[in-house]
């Protein structure tokens, strides 16, 4: 019985290698499907936009949620109920309106400049 399990042995591992090398060959001449791999990966830009989305939306509201407790602490200590806060709301505001056109210009600079090598001359019309 010994002999006969050696000789399956010998005969699944045949097997395993011709299919394996098949595969292999069926690898090498099929084309890589859209999305996969380094150049063709959407994931990661998609994940790339939605981390810089996140971040910017963060910062806006953390710019109105900072503005408005300034506010709302300076009307608690100084008696002046709505002045401080609607004052420093709209500040608010318009720090996360700057954050926002800060980090999204940013980005659009790095590409922009991203396609053209520093020595590169332009046009300038």
């Amino acid at each position: 019985m010994t002999q006969k399990g050696e000789d399956e042995d010998r005969a699944l591992r045949v097997r395993l290698d011709k299919l394996s090398d098949d595969l292999q060959a069926r690898r090498k001449l099929s084309r890589p499907r859209a999305g996969v791999g380094d150049e063709g990966d959407s994931s990661g830009k998609f994940g790339s936009a939605m981390a810089i989305g996140l971040r910017v939306a963060t910062e806006f509201a953390a710019a109105i949620v900072v503005g408005g407790l300034v506010g709302w602490q300076l009307d608690a200590w100084l008696g002046t109920k709505p002045l401080f806060v609607i004052a420093f709301f709209f500040l608010g505001v318009a720090a996360g309106v700057w954050n926002v056109i800060r980090a999204t210009s940013a980005l659009s600079g790095a590409k922009a400049t991203a396609g053209n090598p520093p020595d590169a001359k332009r046009d300038e019309d």
